[in-house]
């Protein structure tokens, strides 16, 4: 069983999953979902210098995912954060809960919300085949390496280099620091 990351928000993570499902009228395939989160947190590191979920990034045989995520989404993990606005998969898709709504996404900010707008309105119509062959291609995610049926990690610091960000090593060691002062506060309570 996958462990959570310190820093990793999984309130944050099932909001924008719902946000997506709710975009895509109450429910959502889980493989353009995948596509859809990755891209989100990497969007975000792209404007804001940091990942909106603080996930462990994975290139998958079908693309890029956020680890974590993909393991609430497949009902490998649980949280109450995640089933107040998720609910359990079925077969290929994932929905919300009933009762949620956008204005119920509270955890999400103005600055996340404008990232999951954008890629809804990149990547909205495209089906979870298209989307996947999107992500494959070195020329929009240069940092996915097909694992050959396995798994590999996507470091921050190659993502933050594949966007050209100069100060990209400088970037990946405030993640490992955010992770370690969240650790060192999980200690405290």
């Amino acid at each position: 069983m996958t462990m959570l990351l310190p820093g990793y928000d999984a309130a944050k993570a099932a909001q924008a999953v719902a946000y997506f499902a709710l975009k895509s009228g109450g429910k959502i395939n889980v493989l353009k979902l995948a596509k859809l989160l990755y891209l989100a947190d990497r969007e975000f590191m792209n404007r804001h210098d940091e990942p909106m979920f603080y996930d462990r990034l994975v290139s998958m045989p079908d693309g890029p995912v956020t680890s974590i995520t993909n393991n609430f989404v497949d009902g490998r993990l649980e949280a109450d954060a995640w089933q107040r606005y998720v609910s359990p998969r079925k077969g290929f898709d994932v929905s919300v809960r009933e009762g949620v709504d956008f204005a119920s996404l509270e955890d999400l900010s103005p600055a996340e919300i404008d990232v999951l707008d954008y890629l809804w309105g990149k990547f909205g119509g495209f089906d979870k085949y298209a989307i996947r062959d999107w992500t494959h291609e070195k020329k929009n995610v240069p940092e996915w390496e097909d694992p050959d049926g396995s798994s590999y990690d996507i470091p921050y610091e190659r993502i933050f280099r594949v966007l050209g960000k100069p100060d990209a090593k400088a970037l990946s060691q405030q993640i490992d620091e955010r992770r370690k002062l969240a650790k060192a506060l999980s200690f405290q309570g």
